[in-house]
C-alpha cells in the first residue's frame, strides 16, 4: 500500500501527494492507504486532511486501486468525504473499525466497503462483539495492525501476523462457527478487495 496517513498531513501535504503519485507510476501497489481523517491527536490540519483524503480517493480511482481508510474520532467527517467524492468502482476497508453497529450498517449500506477487524475484538472492554453479531462475515476482513493492538493474551506487547488466528477464533466464537469457515470467508473478502 501507499498513502499519506492523516496524522502525517501538514501544510506541505501537496508535496507528499505528488511524490506518492510518482511512486504509483513506478511500482506495483495493491491499495492506497492508510488514508482518511484522524481527529484524535490533533485537529490543526482538518481542512488539509479532508483535501488529502479526497485527492487520494481520486488517485485510487484513477489507478483502479482499493482504499484502506484510517478513521479515528472522525466517522461523520470520513463518511461526508466519501459521499461527496462518490468513488466509482473502487473497493475499500475501514481499517481497525471500532465503531457502533449503526455505524457499521451505514458503512456497508452507503459505501459497500468492508470492516477491518483486529485485536481489539479480543479485548475485555471491546464493544466490537455487538458489531460482529449484527453483520454478515461477508462484510469483514481480519487484520493485525502489527506492531500495534495485539490481541489478548498479548495485549500491550508487539503484535505480529501470526496472531490473526486469535482474531479469527474470537470472531468464530461470536458467530458460533468453526474457525476454518471464518478464515475461508474473510480470506476470500480480502482477495476480492486486493485482487490477489
Amino acid at each position: 500500500m501507499i498513502g499519506l496517513h492523516p496524522c502525517s498531513v501538514d501544510k506541505k501535504f501537496d508535496e507528499e501527494l505528488r511524490e506518492m503519485e510518482t511512486w504509483i507510476d513506478r511500482e506495483k501497489f495493491y491499495a492506497v492507504g492508510e488514508i482518511g481523517i484522524d481527529l484524535y491527536w490533533d485537529k490543526t490540519y482538518i481542512a488539509e486532511q479532508r483535501i488529502a483524503f479526497k485527492s487520494q480517493i481520486q488517485l485510487a480511482e484513477k489507478n483502479h486501486l482499493p482504499i484502506v481508510i484510517h478513521m479515528r474520532n472522525a466517522f461523520d467527517e470520513v463518511m461526508e468525504v466519501l459521499l461527496e467524492t462518490k468513488p466509482k468502482g473502487i473497493k475499500g476497508i475501514f481499517h481497525c473499525f471500532s465503531g457502533t453497529p449503526e455505524q457499521a450498517k451505514q458503512i456497508i449500506e452507503k459505501t459497500g466497503f468492508k470492516l477491518g477487524i483486529g485485536g481489539v475484538i479480543t479485548f475485555k472492554n471491546s464493544n466490537l462483539s455487538k458489531v460482529i453479531e449484527t453483520i454478515d462475515l461477508e462484510h469483514i476482513v481480519l487484520e493485525t495492525d502489527a506492531p500495534y493492538l495485539a490481541p489478548h493474551p498479548y495485549r500491550g506487547k508487539r503484535n505480529e501476523s501470526s496472531y490473526i488466528t486469535l482474531i479469527a477464533g474470537k470472531v468464530a466464537e461470536i458467530k458460533n462457527l468453526n474457525i476454518e469457515r471464518v478464515a475461508e470467508i474473510t480470506t476470500n473478502n480480502s482477495k476480492e478487495i486486493f485482487g490477489v
